[in-house]
């Protein structure tokens, strides 16, 4: 099997399921664009492998093995080293070094990794906030949740955002949203409709649909902040 086509799909299953969940083939089609019969086809080779690559089971998807895992895990290493290269010193913008470091993650050899990540200070993020797993495999700690989860009156920060989508990135770069902004939630509108948020320092009035919003992390406010009559 091709080395690159077996990559993605270990990928793939660590960032739908994470390090002990099963990831459905239905979720693993939408996530690579590919039909179901052929994830399931891959993923019964990849657990024949020796040593095998995933642990499946019919109707329940898949899980990572050990093996499976560390290669996953080296590979998404990989990809955000070369995102934040290319962001930091190659003048890359964050919505388009995704696909760029899609197509070098694979290639790029050990020692190539270790110069890059030197050369970089050894970070522990890359350009969209996502933690960079390190070299023993170990993945910086951290703890945030999602926008859409924030109460009116809270003050936080913007840990991480999706790079799923290039056109939302370029959307948010225009309201000067990314890791490290400072935000501050005033009103959500009823019914699905849009946040209201105070942005950055200035904290010039911005608002943010669900789906947008969706795609945000940030830092859980502290508890002092919560008001009185909810919190438990």
């Amino acid at each position: 099997m091709p080395s690159e086509a077996v990559d993605d799909y270990l990928k793939a299953i660590y960032e739908i399921a994470g390090d002990n969940g099963r990831a459905s083939t239905a979720n693993l089609a939408r996530k690579l664009s590919v039909a179901p019969a052929s994830v399931t086809g891959m993923l019964q080779k990849l657990a024949e492998r020796k040593p095998a690559s995933v642990q499946y089971e019919k109707h329940r998807g898949a899980r990572l093995s050990e093996h499976g895992k560390r290669r996953a895990l080296e590979v998404i290493r990989h990809h955000r080293l070369i995102e934040l290269f290319l962001h930091r010193f190659l003048g890359y913008s964050w919505d388009e070094v995704h696909d760029e470091a899609e197509r070098l993650e694979h290639a790029i050899s050990e020692q190539l990794e270790d110069r890059i990540a030197e050369r970089l200070g050894d970070p522990e993020v890359d350009p969209h906030g996502h933690p960079i797993p390190r070299k023993d495999g170990t993945i910086p700690p951290r703890r945030d949740m999602s926008l859409l989860e924030l109460y009116v009156g809270a003050k936080t920060t913007v840990s991480r955002v999706s790079d799923s989508d290039p056109e939302i990135l370029r959307y948010l770069s225009e309201l000067g949203i990314a890791p490290g902004t400072k935000l501050c939630l005033t009103e959500r509108a009823p019914f699905d409709g849009p946040l209201m948020l105070k942005v950055g320092t200035d904290g010039e009035q911005k608002a943010l649909g669900p789906r947008v919003a969706g795609e945000i992390r940030v830092v859980p406010p502290s508890p002092e902040q919560k008001p009185k009559a909810d919190k438990k």
